[in-house]
């Protein structure tokens, strides 16, 4: 069974009172701020919001907890300002965290990388939304990628969290990581195999449960790196919003797509076209276990 997260309003005016203020200051109704919560992919029921609002029920779980974080943008607080109001040792049911992938050797060779990294496997963090963009260059390969992501702890304190590259059945050399914004790389590592690359990504400041932090990282391959044909991201836990954007040369467009959706217990593959423009973008909510691909070539396709 998962563990149930209990929730209390700490001293002071309280969750209840906080969010009626806010709501009535913004003068705005229960049902507007419904319906931009699930404009973000975030469906909170009717009832729900006014079991909150009443103080009858408080927000417990992770996507509740990821709904008032959106409420505070919504109703112009500030961070903190109602979620600071919930006190919480754990982030409550989050459904599975499972590997992304039904690969058990690369599975065994990631928790070799984690424990070598210095991080608990599984990840503690949760990716809540996360953008990923590829430039393809005039080669027809994968030359750079950039990942933004808002990150939350699901239990206790974090102060780091690993991100990897997976190559499944092809060696590669190291790529090189950076961290762009929300920390800095504290710790790198190369599994023997060279299927298993990462680094440790140290947090600008502890992060506690369930409060969330931004982060980018990017990725660039150097040279002699094989040549990649596709990109896309993996999540072991649900995401709430998962986009791999993919851009390639106008010079050097492929000729044909196809998507892959792998999770730990199926494989699908859908062909796409390029209607128009010179790139393909992929969304996803409450997306995961599971890892988001995308797949290209030149001429005939196999």
């Amino acid at each position: 069974m998962e563990s149930e997260d209990f929730l209390k309003p700490s001293n002071g005016p309280g969750f209840p009172a906080a969010f009626r203020d806010a709501i009535n200051a913004r003068r705005v109704t229960l049902s507007w701020v419904q319906e931009r919560l699930r404009a973000r992919g975030n469906r909170v029921s009717m009832a729900t919001l006014s079991y909150w609002r009443s103080g009858a029920r408080h927000p417990e779980g992770a996507q509740s907890l990821a709904a008032v974080a959106d409420i505070e943008e919504l109703l112009h607080l500030d961070r903190g300002a109602l979620t600071g109001l919930l006190r919480s040792s754990r982030t409550g049911p989050l459904g599975p965290n499972l590997f992304p992938i039904d690969e058990h050797a690369i599975e065994e060779a990631v928790k070799e990388a984690f424990a070598a990294l210095g991080a608990e496997y599984p990840d503690t963090s949760r990716e809540l939304t996360t953008h990923s963009v590829t430039d393809v260059g005039i080669e027809g390969h994968v030359v750079q990628s950039r990942t933004r992501s808002i990150v939350q702890s699901t239990i206790g304190t974090i102060t780091a969290i690993p991100f990897l590259e997976l190559t499944p059945g092809i060696p590669t050399p190291a790529p090189e990581f950076a961290a762009d914004f929300g920390g800095r790389i504290a710790n790198r590592y190369s599994h023997p195999n060279g299927e298993v690359h990462g680094v440790l990504f140290e947090l600008d400041a502890p992060l506690t449960a369930p409060n969330t932090a931004m982060v980018e990282w990017s990725v660039s391959y150097p040279p002699g790196y094989p040549p990649q044909l596709e990109t896309g991201h993996a999540v072991a836990r649900q995401c709430r919003e998962l986009l791999v954007w993919t851009r390639f040369h106008p010079e050097a467009l492929p000729d044909w797509f196809e998507e892959q959706v792998d999770t730990p217990q199926s494989q699908t593959a859908t062909p796409v076209t390029l209607e128009s423009g010179t790139s393909i973008h992929q969304v996803r909510r409450a997306f995961g276990p599971g890892a988001l691909l995308l797949r290209w070539g030149f001429g005939e396709r196999d």
